[in-house]
Formats: structure tokens, C-alpha cells, sequence
């Protein structure tokens, strides 16, 4: 019977203690993160239209969109997987890694790949993000192997 509550003991804290499902954030309000791209800072805008958490391993986020650099518009799938966690009374910071796919459609499609910083202000009252700011640090290098930015 101890064994047994034990166990009970032990399940009910794992499930407790997960993650939860911030898809929504990885969104970004329905608009692109913009930055840039290249040794002349090239603008490029990612666009995330579909956020699904790993309902396996709750750290990981299934994302997919399409990114854009000039007249190069590319659909891609990925992930979006946390790796650490930081927690204030009025502020929270999530920290991870990416790799996001394009579609294969020759030399200029590749693969996003890096880590990112993701702050965010949290209301206790709402129960709402009111502030957030999303930072993807990382390389782009082409599936051919010729180009990498």
C-alpha cells in the first residue's frame, strides 16, 4: 500500500509539474519576426501560422510558416524546443534552441538553425502576456552547402 501511494505521490507531481502550452506565443500576434540576414543586413521576415506543443515532450513546439529575403519567399517546418526556464513575480524568460526547414526549391532555401531568448511580462489579474520581445540568434546555411549566412 506504500509502494502504491508513493507511486500515486510521484505521478501527480510530474504531471503537475508541466510545462504549459505557450504555442500561442511563438504566434507573435499573427505577424512576422523581422531581422536580418547576410553580411549587408539583408531584411528577412519569418512568419509562424501554425504553433503545436509536443503533446510527447511538452519543452517542444512544432512550428511551421514561411520566411522571406527579398523575393525569396520559402514555406518551412520546424521545432522550437525550451531548454531553461526563469521566473520573476512580473517578468518571465524562456530560453532554447530552433531549426526551422525550408522547402527544398533549390540554392537559396535552407535551414534556420540557433538559439533564442524569448522575455515576456506577465499580468497575475488577466492572466495575460501584456509585454513580450522574441530574439532568434542563429545561422541560415543552404542545403547545398554553398551559402551560409
Amino acid at each position: 500500500m506504500k509502494k502504491l501511494l508513493l507511486l500515486f505521490i510521484l505521478a501527480a507531481n510530474f504531471a503537475l509539474a508541466q510545462m504549459p502550452d505557450i504555442s500561442n506565443a511563438w504566434l507573435n500576434n499573427s505577424k512576422p519576426y523581422i531581422g536580418t540576414i547576410g553580411t549587408k543586413g539583408q531584411e528577412l521576415k519569418l512568419k509562424i501560422n501554425i504553433s503545436e506543443q509536443n503533446k510527447k515532450n511538452d519543452q517542444e513546439y512544432f512550428v511551421s510558416g514561411y520566411s522571406l529575403v527579398d523575393t525569396n519567399y520559402a514555406k518551412f517546418e520546424g521545432t522550437i524546443t525550451i531548454s531553461k526556464y526563469k521566473d520573476s513575480k512580473k517578468q518571465g524568460t524562456v530560453f532554447g534552441e530552433y531549426e526551422l526547414a525550408e522547402e527544398n526549391k533549390g540554392k537559396h532555401s535552407g535551414v534556420f538553425k540557433g538559439r533564442f531568448v524569448y522575455n515576456f511580462k506577465w499580468n497575475r489579474k488577466t492572466e495575460k502576456v501584456e509585454g513580450q520581445y522574441i530574439e532568434l540568434i542563429g545561422d541560415w546555411k543552404s542545403y547545398d552547402g554553398s551559402l551560409t549566412f
